[in-house]
């Protein structure tokens, strides 16, 4: 059996019981999947996690996922841990910062790009020297979303829309 079976238990159970909200009980969990294998970035970031949402202890969550996302740079969930510790201390720009990143290593990542537009987070006019509102900047604006989600996507949609 692989030593690090029980540290991977822990910290599923403390995923799931984050799904469910259920932060007291998750943190425990990843406390002790923590302890169990200090070394894996993903256990440190979930542990993170819990001591900012349960304890709000800002500086050692902060401490824990920063050095989980610098170890382990190519995983989204790492950068979207961080995020969510930034939001839970009021810092909304530095989670954006954090989603946009996390965003770029995994740009499907439905969850982190809800989040980002929960928060009001926009794409940048096409063309910055024009109004948002201006005539040619929402054209383009409709054409870059086209782009960037596939001709099929938007038939659907209007098809959706018409009959609905």
């Amino acid at each position: 059996m692989n030593a690090t079976f029980p540290a991977e238990e822990q910290y599923r159970r403390g995923r799931d019981l984050l799904n469910e909200n259920s932060h007291p009980e998750a943190l425990e969990h990843f406390r002790a999947a923590y302890n169990l294998d200090r070394a894996n970035p993903r256990y440190r970031s979930y542990y993170g996690l819990g001591l900012a949402m349960v304890e709000r202890r800002f500086d050692k969550a902060l401490e824990l996922c920063r050095s989980a996302a610098k170890e382990e740079f190519f995983n989204p969930e790492l950068y979207h841990n961080l995020a969510r510790v930034h939001l839970a201390f009021g810092f909304k720009a530095e989670a954006i910062r954090y989603l946009r990143r996390g965003l770029m290593i995994d740009p499907g990542n439905n969850e982190m790009s809800s989040e980002l537009a929960g928060l009001g987070v926009r794409n940048r006019p096409v063309l910055t020297f024009l109004p948002r509102r201006h005539a040619i900047n929402r054209f383009l604006g409709r054409v870059r979303h086209w782009w960037r989600t596939g001709p099929g996507r938007i038939a659907s949609m209007a098809t959706t829309r018409a009959l609905g």
